[in-house]
């Protein structure tokens, strides 16, 4: 993935980029930049000059004549729905709260709940940045259970609810960036693939006694294991960043999306979350937008179909 061309004199309000991006043309060619942030090369002859095409919003290769769609083969291809649209909806997503599908609808007026639904999955997608740098350190690593009670149901046992973990590195007194992800059980196998999946070796892994964290010094971390003891509370004493982080996802997911997620959806909004918490620090609320709209021109394209048969 080439590196993606962040403006200094990004528009730093909602007004301002009302202003900039009211228009198709300046979408376009804000995507036209982001896609080729070296410069234009034809997916057919990898030669630099074309003509431009505003009509069809194309570029024409001078040497071999192909044509190139700056949406093809993006999260926007074959969309029909004018760009700055598209670009408000992204804006709203990199909000601190996020937004539902069901606002998304009213805010756009678009014609129907199924297209805001399918928009924000497809740029949920374009939420995880390829090669991300993995975490490093001294981090915080647990796991939790998402859903409503279960009768009989205790510590990490669970018929309906869904598995989740999350890794948060220690900067201070506070926390730096996060990862999480969905786990199918909590064997040592699992939960050793989630660190070294997100956390560079040689860091500084702190669990609770769990046996499942036990292999993990054979991969190249250093573990400090605590055991908690039957006292939840301890647990967010011991590990506050992480349990933090808990707190807060599952307090969005109630407040954005009236706790209304499906099991096998959960892991989109996993990275939705992660991709704002990760950049809560912004000096202002473009800047995700930018890093945002960079991935989505190197995100391959879904359709509805797609989503829902996943």
């Amino acid at each position: 993935m080439q590196q993606p061309r962040m403006w200094t004199d990004f528009p730093k309000s909602g007004v301002e980029f009302e202003e900039r991006f009211g228009s198709e043309d300046a979408c376009y060619a804000y995507l036209v930049e982001q896609r080729w942030p070296d410069g234009f090369r034809c997916p057919r002859c990898n030669e630099g000059k074309a003509w431009a095409l505003t009509r069809r919003r194309l570029l024409e290769c001078k040497v071999c004549g192909h044509q190139a769609s700056v949406t093809a083969g993006t999260v926007f291809h074959g969309t029909r729905r004018p760009l700055r649209l598209w670009f408000k909806a992204m804006l709203l997503m990199c909000q601190h709260s996020g937004i539902s599908a069901k606002s998304l609808k009213r805010q756009l007026g678009l014609g129907s709940y199924q297209t805001a639904w399918t928009w924000l999955h497809k740029l949920r997608r374009a939420m995880v940045r390829p090669s991300r740098e993995q975490l490093g350190g001294q981090v915080e690593v647990d796991e939790t259970l998402i859903g409503g009670p279960e009768d009989r149901m205790a510590g990490r046992k669970t018929l309906r609810k869904a598995g989740v973990m999350a890794a948060v590195e220690i900067v201070g007194q506070g926390s730096g960036r996060i990862r999480m992800g969905m786990i199918e059980d909590f064997t040592s196998e699992t939960l050793t693939d989630f660190v070294r999946a997100n956390v560079g070796k040689g860091s500084l892994v702190k669990t609770d006694g769990w046996s499942g964290y036990g292999d993990l010094p054979e991969y190249g971390y250093r573990h400090r294991p605590r055991t908690i003891g039957r006292d939840s509370k301890e647990a967010s004493k011991l590990f506050p960043r992480v349990h933090r982080v808990f707190s807060l996802f599952k307090r969005w997911l109630l407040g954005t999306h009236q706790g209304g997620v499906q099991p096998w959806r959960l892991g989109s909004y996993l990275d939705e979350f992660v991709f704002r918490f990760n950049r809560r620090t912004s000096r202002a609320m473009t800047l995700p937008f930018q890093r945002l709209c960079a991935i989505a021109v190197v995100t391959p394209p879904l359709t509805y179909r797609q989503l829902v048969v996943e």
